[in-house]
């Protein structure tokens, strides 16, 4: 089986279900973890962040979200949407690294912040790009069957895909990573059709880019904006 970087326990599934993912246990410096303040009661609404498993940002704000949540009595909830749709196909735009000038300066930024907080990287933005839909696809049905395994589903396949290097493009590549019963869950009609109306709903939100966080209904669209993220958290707002 192939796994994240991180070293990492795992989850155990229920008899009869797929085999999981890795876990989340004993994870590096450049994971921000932090001891979550206990929630008031009730549980606050969480953070809903949309992640397409290509963006690079998204794979950095993945190892940071969770934890800035926790601080604030969060949980965070995790929805794929395509920048294929969202970025070509409604904004009429070119995909960002075939953007004249952009292009360069994003895969400098990219280097740059993975060197920065020492995030593994063996993908770089300009290597070749893998069909996300197989990914896209296994978090939504995850969602909607299991979603208290949609954490360990995006940091195996973020991990996997920029911490390893490795393209997940097919059934068969995902196995390794998810287990073959999800793999093939992700294969199959409702897994497309999930997909689909996650990638709507997040259209319906105004959501164009990775990582989009919303939070209380305000979006908030990069990892750049994690920081000013968390103290709208901590006011409650402005």
């Amino acid at each position: 089986m192939c796994h994240v970087r991180h070293k990492a326990s795992t989850v155990q599934a229920p008899a009869g279900r797929h085999k999981p993912v890795s876990g989340l246990a004993d994870m590096p410096l450049w994971y921000e973890t932090i001891a979550p303040i206990p929630p008031p009661d009730p549980m606050p609404a969480p953070l809903h962040c949309h992640l397409d498993f290509i963006s690079p940002y998204g794979y950095f704000a993945s190892l940071r979200l969770e934890a800035i949540a926790a601080r604030h009595g969060r949980s965070v909830a995790w929805h794929p949407m395509l920048l294929g749709v969202a970025v070509m196909k409604v904004m009429g735009l070119k995909p960002l690294m075939d953007t004249p000038l952009k292009g360069d300066y994003v895969e400098r930024d990219v280097r740059r912040y993975a060197r920065e907080r020492g995030v593994p990287m063996k993908r770089q933005p300009r290597d070749a790009v893998m069909n996300p839909l197989a990914c896209a696809r296994a978090l939504a049905w995850t969602n909607r069957h299991e979603p208290e395994r949609a954490s360990a589903v995006v940091h195996a396949v973020y991990g996997a895909y920029w911490g390893q290097g490795l393209d997940l493009s097919t059934p068969d590549a995902l196995a390794p990573v998810l287990g073959e019963a999800l793999a093939r869950a992700a294969a199959g009609e409702e897994a497309a059709a999930l997909l689909r109306a996650e990638v709507d709903a997040s259209l319906a939100q105004g959501v164009f880019g990775s990582p989009t966080v919303v939070v209380d209904g305000e979006p908030f669209w990069g990892v750049d904006k994690l920081e000013q993220l968390e103290r709208w958290l901590a006011r409650g707002g402005w």
